[in-house]
């Protein structure tokens, strides 16, 4: 098991008091600790953006470091797509998805929010965890051809693994 990630390491990141199993962590980043200049400034971890490849690379890197896990992005499309992840797909970083579930210990099901809702799911009893990125358009389904919102599929996909 992988120690406890603290706010004293990095005191301006979130860490939630929820009532997760002791194995599970999750973080909420702020824009601290990075190396990216303005108007990134600093720990920008899109690689939408203008930033230079190298510097999101090295702060994703503080990412894993911080968090002992191998984060994994997807590239968020406000759909209601989910990733499934385990070792064979960790290194798809950037597959389109607003979502990702995984057994797998050691990644991290990595989402990035400004102005949607992180939704954050674990199992008491399998170890199976998600993370949705939750818009309204994911939320809601408005999506052509959704049959479901992102957090319907995701827990669809959740109880698939469990």
């Amino acid at each position: 098991m992988n120690p406890p990630l603290n706010s004293d390491s990095h005191p301006d990141w979130l860490i939630p008091q929820w009532p997760a199993p002791a194995h599970v962590r999750a973080v909420f980043t702020t824009r601290a600790g990075g190396c990216s200049p303005a108007p990134w400034d600093s720990l920008n971890l899109g690689d939408h953006v203008d930033d230079a490849p190298a510097r999101v690379a090295d702060n994703r890197h503080t990412l894993a470091l911080a968090t002992g896990c191998q984060p994994v992005f997807v590239q968020q499309v406000h759909g209601q797509q989910v990733a499934v992840l385990d070792a064979a797909t960790a290194a798809l970083s950037g597959q389109v998805a607003d979502a990702a579930v995984t057994r797998q210990r050691g990644l991290g099901c990595t989402i990035m929010v400004a102005d949607c809702l992180p939704v954050l799911l674990a199992h008491l009893d399998e170890p199976v965890v998600a993370a949705a990125h939750a818009g309204w358009r994911g939320l809601a389904g408005a999506q052509p051809h959704a049959a479901a919102g992102v957090l319907a599929t995701v827990f669809e996909r959740f109880s698939e693994l469990a």
